[in-house]
């Protein structure tokens, strides 16, 4: 990964909202290269579930298209379980700060997954924007307890 993130967003119609103005403010953020919008679009909000665009976005990180994505949905859940299906991602769920930092700390989690009914957007923002401060470090035990998921994925 190089010093600034290709990122992807995405969201179905519960989440479109928090979608578009965390994408305006990555699109400002310094550390992103690049950010890919995976839908759904103002013009037709019904296009597609949370699961197509959850999927997609693990496909991308997976292919070495993507670092990282940013998924909301109504409540974080939906996008986060669809996305864990694809092999060698990890997404969570964080409406805290400390969930944020540990996502990437100890799971190296590629996916944040939020939910605009759940919290406020203000707050929203600030978790991506910490969530793009950390970096998962392999020099931990961390390191070992996450091998152990990929090891299963791929056994």
């Amino acid at each position: 990964m190089s010093d600034r993130l290709r990122l992807v967003i995405g969201s179905d119609d519960a989440g479109y909202d928090y979608k578009m103005r965390i994408a305006q403010d990555l699109r400002e953020d310094p550390r992103v290269a690049s950010v890919q919008d995976l839908g759904v679009h103002d013009d037709d909000l019904a296009a597609c579930s949370y699961g197509q665009v959850a999927i997609a976005a693990g496909e991308l990180i997976k292919a070495g298209d993507a670092d990282r994505a940013v998924l909301v949905c109504g409540t974080g859940i939906g996008v986060a379980i669809a996305a864990n299906k694809v092999a060698g991602i990890r997404a969570t769920v964080a409406h805290d700060s400390f969930s944020v930092e540990r996502s990437i700390l100890s799971n190296d989690c590629q996916v944040l997954t939020l939910g605009q009914r759940v919290i406020g957007l203000e707050l929203a923002c600030r978790l991506v924007r910490e969530w793009l401060s950390y970096t998962f470090n392999p020099n931990t035990p961390s390191n070992d307890k996450v091998a152990v998921i990929t090891g299963y994925e791929y056994s």
